[in-house]
């Protein structure tokens, strides 16, 4: 019997309870599933959605029944998973193929997860024994391509659509009622009854206008305007990419206040920095600088004051961004008069480990891992690259134990996001942890081998055929890999 490939984690989080709890867990995402383990051991501690259960219904979690769309809608699902979700049970399949966003709140209480296809945040308590207990399932009008948090919690989520909302992290028991539409309004003022109209004309004339308010009603479901609490702070004209919050102490050092800004990016190389809540419509500055989009915003945790941005450029750019200044243009790749290579910026961190400062840079599709020392005065120095065994999907940095654990893509071949490995490993490379090597002049990095990854590599997530057709392949492939359909194209000097 010919080996199958295992699902790549798509996202991983360590989740660090500063409540007392002892215990910490590594939450990913595989395909339609979440997986936790113990971050000690890598023993799984649970599965979400369990095996043969009923799958939660975002209906029944606070979410507006109104926004999922007709029943019969297709929607663009890998078979390959979906008979997997279904096998052995008579319970529904899941309605998305895919987690591509998963995110832990400060204080690792709780856990957000996007569902892909049918654009569901969902929040989750984890409980002390690893298993994930559904607090919530809202369904949104567009799907977030970005989500975050801000000072008191809310979830602040990013859509393709170039808007910006924020919404509690738990849901009222009592959601806001979504304002009137007009054919609510006119319905109102249809005052005749077939008691004060009497000809025969009249009342069929009634019963159109009776029957226009019904259809109207029906087309007019305030599909786009969930019921749930939110609130829209403000939009781009582009395609929303990332979304970041921060906020910085006041000037004056005898004041505790705070100001806070969200800054977003979009597919036209534009970087704005808004006011936070309630002042979000008032834009301090933006920052110029990219020619290509900008796929990822990262703010280091130690200068909130810099903000390191990266996408289709052949290079990132360190910022200060409460002037809109460019502190530094660092290349990613060797530039040659002839033409540059394109490239897309899947990810970038910013790390701590001890008096090093460093900003870790994926580029989609490669197996290398690039990192650049940050000093005190905004320089950034280059190191050589960390190879890994496969395409990088995620890192997750362990400051504590000078430690980062990589996701990497196990299915196909490394430097390429469309081509297969010929054949399947067993066990799968699922994670790679590499620590900093201590009292060297310069950084360095070791493989870490440990029980805790070789437990974790061991064991299942999502089976994937080895014999998968070469459109189910070209699914799986854009679940994991799409910046490039970010990158605009010319065809001509009409276009450029």
């Amino acid at each position: 019997m010919a080996q199958n490939f295992q699902h790549p984690f798509q996202c991983i989080q360590f989740v660090k309870k500063k409540n007392g709890d002892s215990r910490n867990v590594l939450v990913a995402s595989a395909g339609p599933k979440i997986f936790s383990y113990a971050a000690e051991s890598g023993q799984r501690l649970s599965i979400w959605p369990q095996k043969g259960a009923d799958l939660p219904d975002a209906n029944d979690a606070g979410s507006n029944p109104e926004n999922e769309g007709p029943p019969e809608k297709k929607r663009k699902v890998d078979p390959a998973s979906e008979q997997t979700a279904s096998a052995a049970s008579g319970k529904k399949s899941a309605t998305w193929t895919n987690i591509p966003i998963l995110t832990s709140t400060p204080d690792g209480e709780y856990l957000v997860a996007l569902t892909g296809e049918d654009k569901c945040i969902r929040v989750f308590q984890i409980e002390e024994d690893g298993s994930f207990q559904q607090i919530s399932a809202r369904l949104v009008p567009k799907r977030p391509c970005a989500i975050t948090f801000m000072d008191n919690n809310d979830i602040l989520t990013g859509d393709k659509f170039g808007d910006v909302y924020s919404m509690p992290l738990i849901p009222s028991a009592d959601p806001r009622n979504a304002p009137k539409t007009a054919w609510q309004e006119r319905a109102k003022k249809i005052a005749a009854t077939s008691l004060t109209v009497h000809t025969q004309r009249n009342l069929r004339s009634l019963e159109m206008q009776r029957q226009r308010a019904g259809e109207n009603h029906d087309k007019n479901k305030d599909l786009d305007k969930p019921t749930y609490d939110h609130d829209l702070l403000l939009g781009h004209v582009s395609l929303l990419t990332d979304v970041a919050f921060v906020s910085l102490s006041s000037s004056d050092p005898s004041s505790a206040r705070k100001r806070s800004y969200i800054l977003s990016a979009d597919r036209d190389e534009h970087i704005r920095v808004s006011r936070g809540p309630p002042q979000a419509h008032i834009i301090e500055n933006y920052c110029f600088g990219h020619t290509a989009f900008i796929s990822k915003l990262c703010i280091p945790q130690w200068a909130p004051e810099i903000l390191i941005s990266g996408g289709g450029d052949p290079y990132f750019l360190v910022w200060n961004w409460t002037t809109g200044q460019i502190l530094q243009k660092v290349p990613l790749v060797e530039e040659t008069p002839e033409a540059t290579k394109e490239v897309a910026v899947r990810s970038i961190w910013a790390a701590s480990f001890g008096p090093r400062r460093l900003v870790l840079v994926a580029l989609e599709g490669t197996p290398f891992l690039q990192y650049f020392t940050l000093e005190t005065n905004g320089a950034i120095t280059p190191h050589q690259p960390l190879k890994t065994s496969g395409n990088i999907l995620d890192v997750h940095v362990r400051e504590d134990i000078n430690t980062v654990l990589i996701s990497v893509d196990c299915i196909r071949e490394p430097g390429s996001t469309q081509e297969w490995r010929s054949t399947p490993v067993s066990p799968a490379t699922l994670l790679e942890a590499f620590q900093l090597k201590q009292d060297t002049e310069m950084p360095e990095w070791e493989t870490v081998s440990d029980s805790m990854i070789s437990t974790i590599n061991a064991s299942e997530t999502e089976v994937v055929s080895a014999t998968t057709e070469s459109k189910e392949k070209a699914v799986l492939n854009n679940s994991l890999y799409g910046l490039e359909h970010l990158r605009k194209k010319y065809f001509g000097e009409d276009d450029a």
